[in-house]
């Protein structure tokens, strides 16, 4: 005999099954693309194309792109973005009818304006004249809100952080490269968006004053103060595009040599971009603490298993990058600190 069951039972019942559907299905992965070829510029557009559907969603409603490079050295090409990194990424917004805004904005360790000029940025302005790309200096535009850090004395510090990369109606997309470091053992997305949004003096001040600085207070202030910054930043972030064109290995980021892996990494997860690039270097992941310590405060997917690739494989392209010559004294962010204050109370 069958039971009967009422039209409000039926879709009750229905309700749930549909609930607990949802509750027990596998949470999507987060994409993360690998392009390798022999063109940089053609891999940096090749791999945005691989996540085309998820930055096309993430443009919807955005008033600006913004590019952030990273110019941490004014006059050395390796250690700095590439005008045809630059290239490959206003070639694929090219392809998106982006009607908007678009600006390449810096805020270099010197003077933006200087690395602007002797990496040939202009030409990718003047090669991309539709989008109308403006560059821009932020140390010279001098907007900023603050943000407190904990400096080498342990002390809260108020750090200048440009308004422009925080501005809630941007699409930031982060133009950086694959890099050992002198600090943090590897330089990728979330490096270069946080070391990249603090400010120093224009020009014209006679006071001079950099909030760089504060960022490399002690081994461990430095991953702390990369993670609170990665933290304030990242809810405008669109997406992370690494250059592995000619990597830096050994004494970066500014004296190592080149490396030449020939692929690039886009995600609309900065986060999840920097753990597929620390793969390609022949990193462990275990030895970044600020990108582990960025997951835990909601920044991005670090865990692995919630990462899906496409294009190439990480084992495909991945190649062992020396570090840098300082390496174990960086990795003493894992270790118990030797002189410990009192402990009181």
């Amino acid at each position: 005999m069958v039971k009967s069951v009422s039209r409000r039972g039926f879709f009750g019942a229905s309700a749930g099954l549909l609930l607990a559907s949802r509750t027990n299905a596998t949470p999507a992965l987060t994409p993360a693309a690998i392009a390798k070829g022999e063109s940089r510029r053609g891999n940096i557009t090749a791999a945005m194309k691989l996540i085309d559907k998820e930055i096309v969603a993430g443009l919807r409603g955005k008033k600006s792109i913004i590019i952030k490079p990273n110019i941490v050295n004014t006059q050395r090409q390796l250690a700095s973005t590439h005008v045809d990194a630059l290239n490959g990424i206003l070639d694929y917004i090219a392809t998106t009818k982006w009607n908007g805004a678009v600006y390449i904005a810096e805020a270099s360790a010197g003077f933006t304006t200087e690395g602007y000029s002797n990496f040939k940025y202009q030409q990718a302005v003047d090669e991309h004249k539709k989008l109308n790309v403006k560059l821009v200096d932020l140390n010279e535009v001098g907007l900023f809100e603050t943000i407190h850090l904990l400096n080498g004395d342990l002390h809260p510090q108020p750090v200048r952080l440009a308004q422009q990369l925080l501005d809630p109606d941007a699409f930031v997309i982060c133009s950086c490269m694959l890099k050992t470091h002198n600090t943090v053992i590897a330089t990728m997305n979330i490096k270069n968006m946080a070391l990249g949004i603090p400010l120093h003096s224009k020009r014209s001040e006679t006071k001079k004053w950099n909030d760089k600085r504060v960022y490399h207070g002690g081994v461990r202030q430095t991953h702390y103060d990369i993670m609170r910054t990665a933290e304030r930043m990242h809810r405008n972030w669109g997406v992370g595009v690494i250059d592995g064109f000619e990597g830096m290995e050994g004494n970066g980021p500014n004296s190592g040599s080149p490396v030449a892996s020939k692929i690039a990494i886009a995600s609309r997860d900065m986060l999840a971009a920097d753990r597929i690039g620390s793969e390609c270097m022949g990193i462990d992941p275990a030895v970044l603490g600020y990108l582990q310590w960025c997951e835990k405060v909601g920044v991005g997917t670090w865990d692995r298993a919630k990462i899906e690739v496409r294009g190439e494989t990480v084992e495909s392209v991945v190649k062992k990058y020396r570090l840098h010559t300082d390496v174990e004294r960086m990795m003493q962010w894992m270790g118990p600190l030797t002189e410990l204050p009192p402990k009181l109370g």
